[in-house]
């Protein structure tokens, strides 16, 4: 396989990732203000205002969102840093979550090693957020090397 070849790969690749991302994110963002219940039951108890919370965080999961798909490389880098943020930012009530087994749903059956195992996830979403963000070379560095 050519260079340009593998290149035009791994910008498809980073492009379907970014459109993936979007949609869960745009998704997820959603159901904060059409079932907020879920993300304020795991907001940890120290954080004040678990509505207001998980509305900001609805909010940015949005914007967040829309902006991976930006024709713009610079808007799209700065959402996959805005995504390693917020992820980071959210991380508390995830952990929360696992520690206190708190179920989303009242009644709900989420067994309690999913919960643990959402944590280690995060770090591949600050990953693939960064990943799927990156520049790519300008065509003249791809020629020369």
């Amino acid at each position: 396989m050519s260079q340009a070849q593998a290149s035009s790969r791994l910008r498809l690749a980073r492009a379907v990732a970014r459109v993936v991302m979007a949609t869960a994110m745009v998704g997820i963002g959603i159901q904060h203000f059409r079932n907020p219940g879920p993300f304020i039951r795991i907001v940890p108890a120290w954080l004040p205002a678990p509505g207001l919370l998980v509305a900001l965080s609805g909010v940015a999961e949005i914007a967040l969102g829309l902006a991976l798909l930006a024709p713009s490389g610079k808007v799209r880098r700065w959402a996959g840093y805005g995504l390693v943020a917020l992820l980071v930012a959210v991380f508390p009530a995830n952990v929360n979550m696992a520690i206190h087994q708190i179920q989303l749903t009242e009644g709900g059956t989420l067994p309690v090693w999913a919960m643990w195992a959402r944590l280690p996830l995060q770090a591949l979403f600050i990953a693939l957020s960064l990943w799927a963000t990156k520049p790519e070379p300008a065509p003249s560095a791809e020629a020369s090397s």
